[in-house]
C-alpha cells in the first residue's frame, strides 16, 4: 500500500486543517462536516489525519478496542472477561480509520446479533459492524450528503453518545463507540436536512486556492509525491511528528484547561446576536476553544479561541438570506466578542464552577505552532 500523503503537505485550507486537528485533541467535540467542491483535498486531509494520530492502548483479544484504563467504557465481552479474572495482554495500535461506503445499511454500521444462536444454544453472539471499526479512531463518510438520512441519525447519535448499544428479542450488547466523526460533501449534489447539519458540531466550506504560488507549490508536491510516495513522506516524517506529538500533549493538557463565567457569558451573548437556534453550538464553541488553547499549551481559554471556535461551529447554523455572505471570519466574530464583552473577552473573572484554576504552563506557547 502506498505512503499516505502527510498532512502537513496540504497546501492552505487552513480552517479545514484547524477543525480535522482540534477534533483530534478532543474527540468528544463531535466531528467535522467539509463541504467544498470537488479536487480541494477534503478526503486527503481525512486520511492523512488519521495516520498521524498517536497510537491507542487496547487488549490484545479485544474486537471493539476498549481502553484497559476505562473501565467504565468496556464493551460486554471485557466486562464479563474483568468479572471472571481472565488474564489481559495489552498493546499499542495504530489509529484505525474507517472509510463508511454511502451504500451502508442499519445492520452493516451498528452490528448484528445472533437471535437464532442465542435461542437454540444460549450464546450471544455479536457480529461488530462500522462503528466497532472505528472506535477510538476516525470514521469518514465521503458524500454523506447521498447516504440515508436514518443512518447518518446512528452515526451522530453514537459519535454523541460514544456508546452503541444493540437489541433485538431482550438480547442487548454495548461496546464503546468514541471515534472522530469527518464527513465531506458537494453541495452541488444536494445538501443535508437542516436537523443533520446542526447535529455535526463544525462545519467548513471550502475552495480551490486562488493564489498561484500555492496551486504550483500543490502540483510540484503532488507530482513529487506520485513519484515517490515513500521518499515524500519520509521527507515530510519530522513534520508529521511534530504536529503528532503536539496534538498528544494538547490531549493530556485538555482537562486542566479551565474557562471563566465571563467567557460563557461571552459564548452565549454571541449566539443570541447571532439569531442561532438551539444551545449546541454554544456547547460546541466551548468545547472547541478549549481544545484550541490545549493545543497551544495554555490552560485558560481567551477570546480569540472563542473567535475561532465560533468561526467554525456557525456557518451551518445561520441563518442567512440568498445575497448574504455565506461565511463569518475569526476577526469578525473577536470583534463582536469584544463588543458584547465591554472590551474583556480576554477571559479573565470567576472561574466556573468545577473548574479550580492551576499553575504551570498556562501562556508557554511561544514556541508553540498556532493555528491561525
Amino acid at each position: 500500500m502506498a505512503a499516505i500523503y502527510p498532512f502537513t503537505a496540504i497546501v492552505g485550507q487552513q480552517r479545514m486543517k484547524r477543525a480535522l486537528i482540534l477534533n483530534a485533541v478532543n474527540t468528544r467535540i463531535g466531528g467535522v462536516l467539509i463541504r467544498g467542491e470537488r479536487g480541494t483535498a477534503k478526503s486527503t486531509a481525512a486520511r492523512a489525519l488519521a495516520a498521524l494520530l498517536p497510537k491507542v492502548e487496547t487488549f490484545s483479544d479485544c474486537r471493539f478496542g476498549c481502553d484497559p484504563k476505562r473501565p467504565s467504557t468496556w464493551c460486554t465481552e471485557c466486562r464479563e472477561k474483568s468479572k471472571n479474572g481472565a488474564e489481559r495482554k495489552v498493546e499499542m495500535l495504530p489509529t484505525p480509520f474507517v472509510n463508511l461506503p454511502v451504500s451502508a445499511t442499519e445492520d452493516r454500521v451498528v452490528g448484528t446479533l445472533d437471535i437464532e444462536k442465542a435461542i437454540q444454544k444460549g450464546e450471544r453472539r455479536f457480529e461488530p459492524g462500522v462503528l466497532a471499526d472505528a472506535n477510538r479512531g476516525l470514521l469518514y463518510i465521503d458524500e454523506v450528503n447521498l447516504l440515508d438520512d436514518h443512518v447518518v441519525d446512528l452515526l451522530l447519535d453514537s459519535a454523541a453518545m460514544g456508546m452503541n448499544i444493540v437489541e433485538r428479542e431482550g438480547i442487548s450488547f454495548s461496546h464503546p463507540a468514541r471515534f472522530i466523526l469527518v464527513g465531506t460533501m458537494n453541495p452541488e449534489e444536494g445538501d443535508l436536512r437542516p436537523q443533520l447539519l446542526d447535529r455535526f458540531a463544525l462545519s467548513v466550506d471550502i475552495r480551490g486556492i486562488r493564489d498561484t504560488r500555492e496551486r504550483v507549490l500543490i502540483m510540484e508536491r503532488h507530482l513529487a509525491y506520485e513519484e515517490d510516495p515513500e521518499a515524500f513522506r519520509e521527507e515530510w516524517l519530522p513534520k508529521e511528528q511534530e504536529l503528532s506529538e503536539q496534538i498528544k500533549r494538547a490531549r493530556e493538557l485538555l482537562p486542566e484547561v479551565r474557562y471563566s463565567s465571563r467567557n460563557l457569558v461571552d459564548i452565549a451573548n454571541l449566539s443570541t446576536s447571532l439569531h442561532v437556534d438551539g444551545h449546541r453550538s454554544d456547547l460546541v464553541i466551548l468545547k472547541t476553544a478549549r481544545a484550541h488553547a490545549a493545543f497551544e499549551g495554555r490552560k485558560a481559554i481567551t477570546g480569540r479561541d472563542i473567535g475561532l471556535a465560533a468561526e467554525l461551529a456557525y456557518p451551518h447554523r445561520i441563518k442567512r438570506g440568498p445575497f448574504q455572505q455565506s461565511e463569518i471570519s475569526a476577526e469578525e466574530l473577536a470583534e463582536k466578542i469584544e463588543q458584547l464583552a465591554g472590551g474583556s473577552a480576554e477571559g479573565e473573572g470567576e472561574v466556573a464552577e468545577g473548574d479550580q484554576p492551576s499553575e504551570g504552563r498556562e501562556g508557554e506557547n511561544g514556541d508553540k505552532k498556532k493555528l491561525s
